[in-house]
């Protein structure tokens, strides 16, 4: 009797999973995108129902009718940033799922790191955990943002049964998860930062952020092609996509949003980074054309994408 295959081979790019290699994806057309990893046996899924009523007695969810539901714009919670808040469409939206991507180094910690002392401060409950970081070097970092006065807490783990048990206990209103690369479950035989592991530690904090109505941000370092590491579908399931882009070497940084279910994807934020942190950049024109000829008899400006020079 043949024994059962204990690998399968995954699609980089959306996820695909397959018990042979392809060259070229049958789901998504990319070529040379599968990888063979590990796999084990998952646990039945809870479902968002089940985290919402696992600390209450078990019920069944019914359907409502749409106009019974009401949402205001007073109902986002402000970052304190206001660019930031620009890109997130106004603010944060409780129960949503928010992916950060950037280049290692390039501050994607160091701003959510001012947003959670804003919000901390503020009174709201803020949980900032690492999984890249000791608490002394997150420490090391806030010190040079401000003195911490609020309730924010740290936590330095990368099991995410640990971080699910903790969550649904507690239930802080605003989640940083430092990085999704570094996040692991015992239940499935591949190592962090996989294409199994990115897939199925976000479809938890997934369920974790619609069940207990907590907002959730996970960092994501970028490959060479500029693209968040793992599985394509992870910036499907998650509501909105950032990515901080800028010369890490430079002091200037942008932040886009290339996916938001809550609002517009045609804003940017422009930060400088400063010994202090990262401080926003209020009026941009100023600095795109500061490098212009003086007393010239005309000038002209204009805005174009460099990938369509010739």
């Amino acid at each position: 009797m043949a024994k059962a295959k204990n690998t399968a081979f995954f699609c980089k790019e959306c996820g695909y999973e397959s018990a042979k290699w392809f060259g070229q994806c049958p789901a998504c057309k990319e070529w040379n995108t599968f990888v063979e990893e590990p796999v084990g046996k998952s646990k039945s899924a809870k479902g968002i129902a089940g985290i919402s009523h696992r600390a209450e007695a078990s019920s069944v969810p019914v359907p409502v009718e749409i106009n019974s539901v009401s949402f205001e714009e007073n109902d986002r919670t402000s970052t304190g940033i206001t660019e930031l808040d620009r890109v997130l469409g106004g603010g944060i939206v409780a129960g949503s799922l928010v992916l950060v991507g950037g280049d290692p180094g390039i501050g994607k910690s160091t701003l959510l790191l001012q947003m959670c002392y804003n919000i901390s401060e503020a009174g709201r409950d803020v949980l900032y955990i690492s999984g890249e970081e000791s608490l002394k070097q997150i420490k090391l970092r806030a010190d040079r943002i401000g003195r911490f006065n609020g309730t924010l807490k740290l936590l330095c783990e990368t099991n995410l049964d640990n971080i699910e048990d903790i969550l649904t206990r507690n239930k802080p209103e605003v989640v940083i998860i430092d990085s999704i690369q570094t996040m692991y479950k015992d239940d499935v035989a591949a190592a962090p930062g996989s294409v199994s592991q990115v897939r199925e530690t976000t479809s938890v904090l997934m369920q974790l952020a619609k069940g207990l109505n907590i907002t959730i941000f996970i960092v994501g370092h970028v490959t060479k092609e500029g693209t968040v590491a793992g599985p394509r579908m992870l910036e499907h399931m998650v509501d909105t996509v950032l990515y901080f882009e800028g010369d890490r070497y430079a002091s200037y940084r942008i932040l886009r949003g290339v996916k938001n279910r809550f609002g517009s994807t045609n804003e940017i934020g422009v930060f400088e980074m400063q010994q202090s942190g990262l401080a926003e950049v209020e009026n941009p024109s100023e600095y795109m054309l500061n490098g212009r000829p003086e007393n010239a008899s005309g000038q002209l400006l204009c805005a174009f994408l460099k990938e369509h020079v010739l």
